[in-house]
């Protein structure tokens, strides 16, 4: 069963209501979005119900949060439980849903119809051999969660020691002499800022750059006379640290309004909204694409006379600046975002210049020195995506069957997914 378009004008943040099970919390441990308008008992979801996640990944789980609402795109399976074990379906449909992802052509999200979850044909063994299969896998799946749980925190510990490493290097740390917190006031929260050398300083965003926002997709505009096609950049393509330009969309603009977004080498983009913990994320634009603009929900940093190197904005934009625009910036259900009056007033540590290239050798040094460590928690990952798949093709195909044999199976999987 689909969820139900429910009107978001009834929609909070605030506990009002039930609790919202949208496409995002499919898998989660707590809930963000509660309604408060009307509902009908059918769209309740209970905990133990099995749920999909119809865009996106195909995720299927069972629900272990208090009673919610059910939402559009996402999908109830009701379970005969004289047919079926639900941890034998959760394991069963995953697979499915997984080769389905995979076949799925698309280049921005996937999407799936309940129509096409009851059109599975899901195999049938009787439930004592549903029983015996869901507690072998269990078994060797909860290991294999372990060792995902090691690499997702030695990944957090990774992350920490790099973030700790580039606030140092921002904020002269380790430099001696007398320190100062000396700022000019605003109508900000800027939190515990930092003492800086006596010959830094702390400024704010807009004293350093011209900042500006990006361009608003319009149809009726593009349709008007003298637009040029141009590349732009959307908040998907403006990472933490890194661009992803592997899938770069076209806009058809007024040709004045092009030439005045277009992106220069050297620019600091940043992004206004999303996720909160997303706000301010962004990197340095070097040129990759000719003639490339940004949209609205991307700002341009653009560094005057020089005063502070491009990578030392971005970097403190990343690590400084994020935790910032969490306190300065709005949430409401959907998205969070900061406005671009607000965004110019996030501080900055400016270095003098002398000292800057030596700061920015200093960060990309920690970089470099944990990018095989990254690399290797990453192999890890997708090896354990790979053995997870591979014991539930083995499960399924009768190849794990509960014998002392099953450690040789398994050791042949561990080679398949290496």
């Amino acid at each position: 069963m689909n969820g139900a378009a429910f009107s978001s004008q009834f929609f909070n943040i605030d506990g009002d209501g039930m609790p919202l099970i949208r496409i995002r919390d499919v898998g989660a441990t707590r809930i963000g979005t509660w309604y408060s308008g009307p509902w009908e008992e059918r769209y309740r979801v209970r905990r133990g119900d099995l749920l999909v996640g119809m865009d996106g990944d195909f995720r299927v789980t069972t629900w272990k949060v208090e009673d919610g609402l059910l939402n559009q795109r996402v999908c109830r399976i009701d379970v005969d439980e004289e047919q079926y074990d639900r941890r034998f379906l959760v394991l069963v449909l995953q697979g499915y849903l997984d080769a389905i992802q995979k076949a799925t052509s698309s280049t921005t999200v996937k999407h799936l119809s309940s129509r096409s979850v009851a059109d599975i044909p899901l195999p049938h063994p009787d439930l004592t051999h549903q029983r015996r299969l869901a507690d072998l896998m269990e078994d060797h799946l909860s290991r294999l969660d372990a060792g995902n749980d090691y690499l997702q925190a030695a990944r957090q510990r990774l992350d920490n020691m790099r973030r700790a490493a580039v606030w140092d290097a921002l904020t002269g740390s380790d430099a001696p002499g007398d320190r100062n917190v000396t700022l000019a006031r605003a109508d900000t929260e800027d939190g515990g800022l930092p003492a800086l050398p006596h010959d830094w300083t702390w400024t704010r965003l807009g004293d350093v750059a011209d900042v500006v926002g990006g361009v608003t997709k319009d149809a009726k505009k593009e349709s008007a006379p003298d637009v040029v096609e141009v590349p732009y950049l959307r908040v998907a393509n403006v990472q933490r640290g890194r661009l992803d330009l592997g899938h770069v969309t076209a806009i058809r603009v007024p040709r004045a309004k092009a030439e005045s977004l277009r992106l220069l080498p050297g620019d600091v983009l940043l992004n206004e909204g999303g996720d909160r913990d997303k706000l301010g994320r962004g990197w340095v634009w070097e040129g990759q694409i000719e003639h490339c603009i940004h949209q609205n929900h991307v700002f341009r940093a653009r560094v005057r006379d020089d005063q502070l190197d491009p990578y030392l904005l971005s970097w403190a934009g990343n690590y400084i600046g994020g935790a910032w625009c969490e306190r300065n910036g709005r949430q409401s259900v959907n998205l969070a975002s900061i406005s671009l009056s607000k965004i110019r007033l996030m501080p900055v540590p400016v270095p003098p210049r002398h000292l800057q290239a030596v700061i920015r050798g200093r960060v990309e040094a920690v970089f470099e020195s944990t990018a095989r460590l990254e690399a290797a928690l990453l192999t890890g990952e997708r090896r354990a995506v790979g053995l997870r798949r591979a014991l539930l093709n083995a499960a399924f195909s009768g190849r794990l069957t509960g014998r002392n044999t099953d450690s040789d199976v398994v050791e042949e999987l561990v080679e398949v997914a290496s």
